[in-house]
């Protein structure tokens, strides 16, 4: 028994790490696209993995090494099959106070503590939870990060730098406002040709390398008429040599609420930028149980490198399914190729201006969201209106986590009204022939749940009920009963009896039954009979009620 036992763990544990052959299922057919799709990412990903790297406060290489390591890793080990992993400017965002606080020394442990918790969480099966956060919500945070990616691009549009730290709208708006023309145009010209090659060329035909052909030629025309536009310039020359950070209890405790805030981000930021993935192409479905422990172990090997935690970047994973990626391969390519590029390509890379690069991100964010989600979004309801747009827009103003829990609550909110507003109280005729006195007996059937959002409307409508003697609730429509439920429940009969109305129970489902014995639903009823399995018995007995005549002291002493 203890062997099956920890076989079933093992295997628990094997599924949710381990890679396997179905990881590269049609590679045969998609190598050439995936090894394009990998080009194309690395070309993308180098400029934004050594600007995330500055921006954290770390260095450039801390951003390429996390690139490489976190890249590699992730591919072979995540859940999804076209994401691709690296520094993302949330991370970069939650890292910069952190290392302000606690020293650029204290990021590798950082990732190694968040990694770890991020495979914990994997290993028990809580990647399911994304499944819940609603689609309104997620389609509002892809529109706002494409809104941020395409923001983040003006500046390098107009051929100046963003100032660290700033909301990008702003610094798209200071940019503008502070161009040199002289410059400006030639950038963005640039910018015209990558992105019109990207839209144009799958025309053509949908295997053309749209956003690497569009890079080259860019490149090219910079080159041919020596326009002086920012490139990417000088890169790291060779990556630290594997290492455990020091650690000590002390430093343990400082750092473990950073790394929860860290460990979460990673989460839920992988997990959505999966989902959206998932969506985009179709190269199969992700495993977010797989892809939490994937990037849990991506951020450990980051650290062990020097470098800082690792996410799904959305950006970065839009540009290789529109490049056509089918397998991890391109991911895992991606990786590679940025380790080459330190080591040999580093003078040619370094020529690419940054400009075509702009292009290749606008073109890409602006596809994130197509017109069809735009226009279902606008013919639902004014409540899943308002949630897209306020997920979408305090994405942008603040930042995803934010972004995601306010949205999750407003949805919350919304389906609780919903909710509520389904459950109520619905009189119905008594069943066969009437006869005498019936109309002082009230059969009422609660329809919905009863729960905290519903309870006060239940009783409200059962108090509309006068003129009657006995009240039969049937409850077998109950869809749910919570601790408020219940009590509302108990409050309901209570107000009955102290009329003089004799409260018949029906249909009680058996799921029910702890919660109304907890809170003394049976104990509320004037007798412990007045609760029935059927219709027929609940009615026969209310109408032996009206036969004795009005309750005058313990119906109990008579039934």
């Amino acid at each position: 028994m203890a062997q099956r036992a920890a076989g079933n763990v093992f295997g628990t544990i094997a599924r949710r790490i381990l890679p396997r052959a179905s990881d590269y299922k049609g590679l045969r057919h998609s190598w050439r696209f995936d090894l394009t799709a990998g080009l194309t990412v690395a070309i993308v990903a180098l400029p934004l993995a050594l600007a995330f790297g500055i921006s954290s406060g770390l260095s450039a290489s801390a951003g390429l090494v996390t690139a490489v390591v976190a890249g590699f890793v992730a591919a072979i080990f995540g859940g999804s099959n076209v994401q691709v992993s690296g520094p993302t400017g949330a991370m970069a965002v939650i890292l910069a106070p952190v290392v302000a606080t606690y020293g650029a020394e204290s990021v590798p442990l950082l990732a190694i503590m968040a990694g770890g918790m991020l495979v914990i969480l994997g290993l028990f099966g809580l990647g399911r939870v994304v499944s819940l956060i609603p689609w309104t919500v997620v389609e509002g945070f892809t529109l706002g990060i494409a809104i941020i990616i395409f923001m983040q691009q003006v500046p390098m549009a107009f051929g100046m730098t963003a100032t660290v730290g700033m909301n990008p709208v702003l610094a798209a708006g200071e940019a503008i406002g502070n161009a040199d023309w002289s410059v400006a145009w030639q950038t963005l010209l640039i910018v015209a040709i990558t992105w019109g090659l990207i839209l144009v060329l799958p025309r053509i035909h949908p295997s053309i390398p749209a956003s690497l052909i569009g890079v080259v030629v860019a490149t090219i025309v910079v080159l041919l008429f020596n326009m002086g536009i920012p490139r990417i310039g000088e890169l790291p020359s060779a990556l630290a040599a594997p290492s455990l950070p020091v650690v000590d209890a002390a430093t343990l405790s400082s750092l473990a609420g950073p790394a929860v805030s860290i460990a979460l981000l990673a989460a839920i930021e992988s997990l959505l930028s999966a989902r959206v993935a998932s969506r985009m192409a179709d190269t199969g479905p992700y495993d977010p149980d797989r892809e939490l422990s994937g990037q849990g172990l991506a951020s450990i090997a980051s650290g062990l490198f020097g470098g800082m935690p690792a996410t799904g970047a959305i950006a970065r994973t839009a540009v290789n399914v529109r490049a056509g990626a089918r397998t991890r391969v391109s991911a895992a390519v991606h990786a590679l190729l940025l380790l080459v590029v330190i080591y040999v390509g580093a003078s040619l890379v370094s020529i690419i201006p940054l400009a075509a690069l702009a292009g290749v991100l606008m073109a890409t964010a602006s596809r994130m969201v197509s017109g069809k989600t735009i226009r279902s979004v606008l013919r639902a309801s004014r409540s899943d209106i308002v949630i897209f747009f306020i997920t979408a827009a305090v994405t942008v103003a603040f930042d995803l986590i934010i972004a995601v829990w306010i949205g999750l609550i407003a949805a919350a909110v919304v389906a609780l009204k919903h909710a509520a507003d389904q459950a109520g109280v619905r009189r119905e005729e008594l069943p066969g022939e009437r006869v005498e006195g019936d109309e002082r007996i009230a059969l009422v059937r609660i329809d919905g749940a009863m729960f905290f959002g519903a309870a006060e409307k239940l009783q409200h409508e059962f108090d509309q009920f006068t003129g009657i003697e006995v009240v039969i609730i049937r409850l077998s429509h109950l869809g749910g009963l919570d601790s408020t439920g219940a009590n509302a429940l108990v409050e309901i009969i209570e107000t009955f009896e102290k009329r003089g109305v004799t409260v018949l129970l029906k249909g009680l489902q058996p799921r029910h039954k702890q919660m109304a014995g907890a809170f003394g639903v049976y104990e509320a009823l004037r007798d412990g009979r007045h609760a029935f399995d059927t219709l027929e018995d609940a009615v026969e007995h209310a109408r032996s009620h009206i036969r004795r005549g009005p309750w005058r002291g313990s119906v109990a002493a008579v039934d």
